[in-house]
C-alpha cells in the first residue's frame, strides 16, 4: 500500500547566517491529520525551522512542499490562502478591538472581504454567529465584547487560536502555544488543540514535554539544526542520545 502524501513536506532544507548553519539538511514529513511536534534543547533550530517553514525566512538550499506543490518561493500571505496557517508565539492580536471584533476581521480576511462594515446586515449577522461560536469554542464566550488588551497573557493566546481557526486553515502551525499559561489554561488549549486533529493538521514548536507526549502522533527532536530523531513519544523519549540532548542542555 503506498505511503500517503504528506500534507506538508521539508526536502534538504538548510538555513546559513554568516556561516553559522542553524538548520542543516532537514528532511520533514507531515502526515495530515495528525498533530506533529517539533522539540529539542535550546539552540537546537526549532525557531529558524518553524521560520522556514512558514516563509518568515527564506531557505539557503532545499526545498518545501505543500499539499504536494513546491511552496519555496513564496511569500506567507499565499501560503495562507492555501491553507497553511500560522500562530504567532508573541500574541498577534487587535488590542484595542475587542475578542468578537478580532475575530470577526480574520473572518472578514477569510472571504477577503476587507470592507464587510458597507454589506448588509444580514451579511456582518452571519459573520457575529460564527465569531460567537470560535469564541465558545476557545472558552472566551464571556469575554466576547472585552478589550483583547484587558484579557490575560493566557486568554490573548486563545484569542489567537479563534482568530487562527477562523481563516479556516488545514494546517495550523502553533509557535509554543503554551508558552506563560498557567495550568488551567494549558489544560484548556491542549484539549482544543487535541479537538483539532483529524478536520485539521497541526505542527506546533512546544517546550512543555507534558503535553507533547499527550497530544501529538509524531515526533521530530532537534539537534544543533539537524533531526536528531523522530517518532512516538515513546519512541523518542527511550532513545539515549534525545536523552543526552536534554540532559546536557541542563548543563550547558
Amino acid at each position: 500500500m503506498p505511503e500517503i502524501e504528506p500534507i506538508l513536506e521539508a526536502r534538504g532544507l538548510t538555513r546559513a547566517f554568516h556561516g553559522f548553519v542553524a538548520v542543516s539538511n532537514v528532511n520533514l514529513r507531515v502526515r495530515r491529520g495528525t498533530i506533529h511536534a517539533l522539540i529539542g534543547p535550546n539552540g537546537a533550530g526549532k525557531s529558524t525551522l518553524f521560520n522556514l517553514l512558514t516563509k518568515f525566512l527564506s531557505p539557503s538550499s532545499g526545498q518545501i512542499f505543500f499539499k504536494g506543490k513546491d511552496i519555496t518561493g513564496l511569500a506567507p500571505p499565499e501560503i495562507s490562502r492555501r491553507g497553511m496557517v500560522r500562530s504567532f508565539q508573541i500574541s498577534s492580536v487587535f488590542p484595542h478591538l475587542n475578542a468578537h471584533e478580532n475575530v470577526r476581521v480574520a473572518l472578514q480576511a477569510r472571504n477577503r472581504d476587507t470592507f464587510a462594515f458597507w454589506r448588509s446586515d444580514s451579511r456582518l449577522s452571519s459573520l457575529n454567529a460564527e465569531a460567537a461560536r470560535l469564541l465558545e469554542r476557545v472558552g472566551l464566550g464571556d469575554d466576547a465584547h472585552r478589550p483583547a488588551a484587558e484579557l490575560s497573557y493566557g486568554r490573548k493566546r486563545a484569542l489567537e487560536l479563534a482568530t487562527t481557526l477562523a481563516l479556516d486553515p488545514e494546517l495550523v502551525l502553533l509557535d509554543e502555544p503554551m508558552a506563560g499559561m498557567g495550568r488551567e489554561d494549558i489544560g484548556r488549549t491542549a484539549a482544543l488543540i487535541h479537538s483539532l486533529a483529524g478536520s485539521r493538521t497541526v505542527l506546533m514548536v512546544e517546550h512543555n514535554l507534558g503535553v507533547v507526549a499527550d497530544l501529538s502522533d509524531t515526533i521530530t527532536v532537534l539537534r544543533r539544526g539537524e533531526v536528531l530523531a523522530e517518532g512516538s513519544y515513546a519512541e523518542v523519549s527511550a532513545n539515549p542520545e534525545v536523552q543526552q540532548a536534554y540532559m546536557g542542555s541542563h548543563h550547558a
